[in-house]
């Protein structure tokens, strides 16, 4: 007799391997930037390039060195398609998130039903009747619903 404990196998999938396959170059890439946009280094590098961007355009590093004078319409421009692209970024990032609950949502419902399942069958194996086992589920889960609507407590069966 081996003494080696054995492996579990498992029959549901993993969340993150679901998800690996489900995530393309493109889909990085968007995470990516969406990771960094939301970061405060985004924040400051903006702060900073702004800051550079007026103080030349405002003429004190002489005449030479202005490019787009106020009211900056160059950077106002620059701004708005960044902004047009990053939008779309988180939108894409959103969608995939959406995606991701859709995934835990599926493999939860199967690790439901795989549990419902199993518990029957122990339940039948060991003598309880599964009717009666409902009936009792059904009170617990309509009480529990009165408790969270704030109304009165259905009647109990004994």
């Amino acid at each position: 007799m081996s003494t080696s404990p054995k492996r579990t196998v498992l029959r549901i999938a993993n969340e993150q391997d679901v998800l690996a396959q489900l995530r393309g170059t493109q889909d990085r890439i968007a995470d990516a930037i969406t990771a960094f946009a939301g970061t405060m280094t985004f924040v400051y590098l903006h702060a900073l390039w702004f800051a550079v961007w007026i103080v030349c355009n405002e003429g004190v590093f002489g005449d030479g060195a202005i490019w787009d004078p106020f009211p900056f319409g160059l950077l106002t421009m620059i701004v708005s398609l960044e902004a047009i692209f990053l939008s779309t970024f988180v939108m894409v990032s959103q969608n995939r998130q959406a995606a991701r609950e859709n995934v835990r949502a599926d493999l939860d419902f199967e690790t439901n039903v795989r549990s419902e399942v199993w518990s029957v069958h122990m339940g039948r194996a060991l003598g309880v009747d599964p009717a009666e086992v409902e009936r009792h589920v059904q009170q617990v889960l309509a009480e529990n619903r009165a408790r969270m609507n704030g109304t009165p407590r259905p009647p109990t069966e004994t």
